[in-house]
């Protein structure tokens, strides 16, 4: 972190909200977290659920996917280093992945037209072995 980024503090909501992402281990949407924090007794407005979210994005506490339909989903990954995710479109399952060619291509082709700072993300979507059968 920079020293121009502001230090957020910790907040119950935000602890609640981490205390779920914890909890689960495939993408889930904002109201989907907003019902499992409702369900544990927890008093926080979806407002408050979606501007929490969008913090720890910011600070890379939490992963996005934007779905087929348009919704963003997040999950607190487990790696620490920068990767990209297999997900199923039937069950929603995910994997970690890393892409080592990915991360090339990408740094290859900025050079080429002169980007610098450049960040990508990449989800591969398709059935896992269970859904398959």
């Amino acid at each position: 972190m920079s020293g121009t980024e502001p230090v957020r503090r910790t907040t119950r909501q935000r602890s609640a909200v981490l205390a779920v992402l914890d909890d689960l281990e495939q993408f889930r949407s904002a109201q989907e977290i907003h019902t499992e924090l409702v369900r544990r007794g927890d008093s926080v407005g979806l407002s408050t659920v979606y501007r929490t979210l969008s913090a720890l994005v910011a600070d890379d506490d939490v992963d996005t996917l934007l779905r087929d339909d348009g919704e963003t989903l997040y999950r607190r990954c487990h790696g620490e280093t920068h990767h990209h995710h297999l997900v199923c479109r039937s069950c929603g399952a995910t994997v970690e992945v890393d892409g080592p060619a990915v991360e090339t291509w990408a740094d290859r082709l900025a050079a080429e037209h002169g980007f610098d700072e450049v960040s990508h993300t990449l989800e591969i979507f398709g059935r896992c072995e269970k859904c398959r059968v």
